[in-house]
């Protein structure tokens, strides 16, 4: 049946859609119009339901990237990926781990929709130039440059990775203590020179417009969060979220905000801010992601 196939591959072709388009929204978007063509063909006379299924998606998913860009353009202040929960397990893959962390799903974002999904499709499904040129509708040599290229752009602005853990889960422990009792040298401690602290809020809610840049200013950033923002009944309990440590925040039992860490070296090099409420409705389902049997091709 049309439906058992879809079903089978669905973690993988929804790992796919969101590494190409940065939002568990428009991913399910994608799916819905994915299946809607699948459901009309037949399938005994699909030699490969896993690759035309993969290739239907890839098409749909670069539609809609083309199709929303302008939007986020206009997005006021900074523009974050709508952050997925994802299992622990999605840890023990390092490479799926990395592909969705925010640090890289902000790389994506900077490239041009067919660079992204060749690189997506290359570099973390494993997928050759000739799969992707069947899917994209260019030719194998020009998807070749296309991966050069795309691949040359992602190293120049890669950050190092450590995904989620035992010891970055006791490190995001210990930095949410010190914010909430004010330990302002322990905070301190916790925070790599040239941390980054990014929030979303979509202009919707209060947040920092612009990226805070170093320890002390990050530092003093997340002390005046804390002291303005966490009351007693306010609830912090961790979490995974894109692979990454994480912390929500819950008042009144709804999903006010959530933090990704971005740990390297023992150290915070990043704290992801999630208050856009937008983007928060999907963030309880816990999503399962699949690469597939591909496994990436060295360069």
């Amino acid at each position: 049946m049309a439906e058992d196939a879809f079903s089978e591959h669905r973690p993988l072709l929804f790992t796919l859609a969101y590494e190409m388009l940065g939002s568990a929204t428009d991913a399910e978007d994608v799916l819905q119009e994915s299946y809607l063509r699948w459901s009309a063909v037949d399938p005994a006379a699909v030699e490969h339901p896993r690759a035309y299924l993969v290739r239907v998606v890839t098409r749909q998913a670069l539609n809609h990237l083309r199709a929303v860009r302008a939007r986020r353009e206009e997005c006021v202040g900074t523009w974050l990926p709508e952050p997925i929960r994802t299992a622990p397990e999605v840890s023990d893959d390092a490479i799926l781990a990395e592909s969705v962390s925010m640090a890289m799903m902000l790389v994506l974002e900077t490239m041009n929709p067919t660079e992204r999904a060749v690189f997506v499709l290359h570099d973390v499904f494993g997928y050759s130039h000739g799969e992707i040129a069947a899917s994209i509708g260019k030719a194998e040599a020009a998807v070749r440059q296309i991966a050069h290229r795309a691949r040359r752009h992602v190293q120049a602005r890669r950050r190092r990775f450590a995904p989620d853990s035992g010891a970055t889960r006791e490190i995001v422990r210990r930095f949410l203590l010190a914010a909430t009792t004010g330990e302002v040298q322990t905070l301190m401690d916790l925070l790599a020179p040239d941390v980054v602290q990014i929030s979303d809020g979509g202009g919707k809610v209060v947040a920092a417009r612009r990226p805070v840049t170093g320890r002390d200013d990050v530092a003093r950033f997340v002390l005046g969060v804390a002291r303005t923002s966490i009351t007693a009944t306010t609830q912090i309990e961790p979490a995974t979220y894109n692979g990454m440590p994480a912390a929500r925040c819950l008042t009144g039992g709804e999903l006010d905000w959530l933090l990704a860490f971005e740990i390297d070296n023992g150290r915070i090099t990043g704290l992801y801010a999630l208050r856009n409420p937008d983007k928060l409705h999907r963030a309880h389902t816990v999503h399962p992601l699949d690469r597939g049997e591909h496994q990436p091709r060295k360069p």
